[in-house]
């Protein structure tokens, strides 16, 4: 019975709870909020399961994937401290323990599974992330019109936890520590209900997750996330496929490019890539130089551009084996491969991609779904999982702690066998 309290606090507790900070660590503006509370909580309660099944946890090859890469992200944080002096030694250590929390959850998912009697586990999650959904809707619409508080963690003052006010042209984050956050966590869910939808056949489940994934539309154009809205077309795409959902699949595209198109912020954001876009173009093709004229120029992709992505790559080249350590290229790059190929190096990045390797393997030759909430849901989360791989080559989206923790919680249910 714990077990099932536990994992059902993780599903609506993580999503749900506002980034408030509990208290803050000594020369870090990291906080430690009360979600890390039921994290350990519930990592101490389920590691006397873990410990002893054993056996069973590195019979998966994403476990020992998974254990494999936080080996090597000692190694990395050992070699940041002593030999390339990069890092400090509490911000680099806290950093590991950072992820490590995170994956944490994965072994919980597993285990929860694999000693779990109940018939219906999917169904329950499923039910579950339904009402957690909806209240992240219902927060969403309260901060665009009823002057919610914002929270956000994106930069070091809003991180103590400062109640900010949504106005005209700002993003909205609903629960979540960011937009982009929130979107992301939309990839991962949402597809889910659109399979769900088109599976089942009874008036009152499609009236619900007809809701539902309306909400979650109009949560994705609020968070004007431009990334985001590709994931979430290919992720529903390759979901309704997975689940031979074929003329499902051209009217979520259809429906989905109608609603974002008409999105004024996602209008203007996506305009300004194709203005930077034709401006670049222009300036090869004209040799002579104009002057004075204005320059088109989308922040976010200079930044990257210019400022982080080119500051990991630089860190890479000091210890190409296993980079110059956590933290030691700052908060964000905005590109998780390419902070992972800079905080540790090639056998960082090697070990990290080889845990999406072992899910590939998993499922590669197990592609056949039927109905049931267990296939569905697998059926989202590979195709949510491919969307969110896209979105990881511009935000640090696995450093983000709401959406990497819920991630690792899936991949570890449906990894397990059992359920």
């Amino acid at each position: 019975m714990m077990n099932k309290i536990l994992i059902t606090a993780l599903f609506i507790f993580i999503p749900l709870f506002l980034k408030f900070p509990a208290f803050r660590l000594a020369e870090s503006y990291v906080a430690i909020r009360l979600e890390d509370f039921l994290i350990l909580f519930s990592v101490l309660f389920f590691s006397v399961q873990i410990f002893k099944n054993y056996k069973f946890v590195l019979s998966k090859p994403t476990a020992k994937a998974i254990l494999l890469y936080l080996l090597i992200g000692v190694a990395s944080v050992v070699s940041a401290i002593f030999v390339t002096e990069s890092a400090a030694t509490g911000t680099a250590v806290l950093h590991w323990l950072r992820r490590v929390e995170y994956f944490s959850l994965f072994f919980v998912g597993l285990i929860y599974l694999k000693n779990s009697v109940d018939e219906d586990n999917f169904g329950y999650f499923i039910k579950l992330l339904l009402l957690t959904n909806f209240f992240i809707f219902i927060y969403g619409f309260g901060q665009r019109y009823l002057e919610f508080p914002v929270i956000t963690t994106q930069n070091e003052e809003y991180s103590k936890g400062v109640a900010l006010r949504w106005v005209p042209g700002a993003h909205i984050n609903s629960t979540f520590a960011g937009h982009y956050d929130l979107a992301s966590y939309l990839v991962l869910t949402i597809p889910i209900f659109i399979g769900l939808f088109f599976v089942l056949t009874d008036k009152l489940s499609k009236i619900i997750l007809g809701l539902s994934i309306a909400a979650g539309f109009w949560l994705l154009a609020v968070a004007v996330s431009r990334i985001s809205i590709v994931a979430f077309i290919v992720a529903s795409v390759i979901t309704l496929f997975l689940l031979k959902k074929y003329k499902a699949i051209l009217l979520v595209v259809a429906v989905s490019v109608v609603f974002f198109g008409f999105s004024p912020d996602l209008q203007v954001r996506y305009k300004r890539i194709i203005d930077v876009a034709k401006q670049k173009i222009s300036s090869v093709v004209v040799v002579k130089a104009q002057e004075g004229g204005n320059v088109n120029e989308d922040r976010s992709t200079s930044i990257r551009l210019n400022v982080e992505w080119p500051r990991a790559i630089r860190a890479f080249t000091k210890n190409p084996i296993l980079g110059t350590g956590y933290s030691s290229i700052t908060l964000a790059t905005d590109n998780d491969y390419l902070r992972a190929l800079g905080e540790t190096g090639i056998l960082g990045l090697s070990a990290f991609l080889f845990i999406f390797y072992t899910i590939y393997q998993k499922f590669k030759d197990r592609l056949k779904f039927d109905a049931s909430m267990k296939s569905v849901f697998t059926a989202g989360f590979i195709g949510s999982t491919i969307g969110i791989l896209i979105i990881a080559i511009f935000i640090d989206i696995f450093e983000a702690s709401k959406f990497a923790s819920m991630y690792w919680l899936f991949a570890g249910l449906i990894i397990s066998d059992n359920g």
